[in-house]
């Protein structure tokens, strides 16, 4: 059986469109934090759990060094995170957030509702969303 190559018929296009609304959504929820939307992932991940050493945020984001060092250094100049080697293992670098990047957290709390409303999808049709979404990822990842 062929398969369509017309792009609104293409998976990915529909992953990357959403992708870039998702981007957009976001960006005057977070302009007032003076936070970019990959920072604000960044801080999700260190708000669920803090310390955590470089490579299990870039594992946990998809992002390379290479791409999550400038990133974190910017977010140390901006005073919302710290960078320090781990006292028991020279070899990990171990994030930890600033007070102003946790006083943060309360003011995104509002974020998800915002989303799920603009979204107009019910509670389980995001959440079923969502399992689909990770499951496609680790499908391709294992590929």
């Amino acid at each position: 059986m062929k398969r369509s190559l017309k792009l609104d018929d293409q998976l990915c296009f529909s992953v990357y469109a959403a992708a870039h609304a998702f981007t957009r959504f976001y960006k005057p929820l977070l302009e007032p934090l003076g936070l970019t939307y990959p920072q604000y992932l960044v801080l999700l991940t260190l708000w669920e759990q803090e310390g955590l050493p470089l490579k299990a945020i870039g594992d946990r984001l998809g992002l390379d060094s290479g791409t999550l060092t400038p990133l974190l250094r910017r977010m140390e100049t901006a005073g919302l995170v710290t960078r320090e080697r781990d006292s028991a293992d020279e070899r990990l670098v171990r994030v930890h957030l600033t007070p102003r990047a946790r006083r943060l957290r309360t003011r995104a709390e509002e974020f998800p509702g915002k989303v799920g409303s603009a979204s107009q999808c019910s509670a389980t049709e995001l959440t079923a969303l969502r399992k689909l979404l990770f499951g496609l990822r680790e499908d391709l990842d294992a590929a």
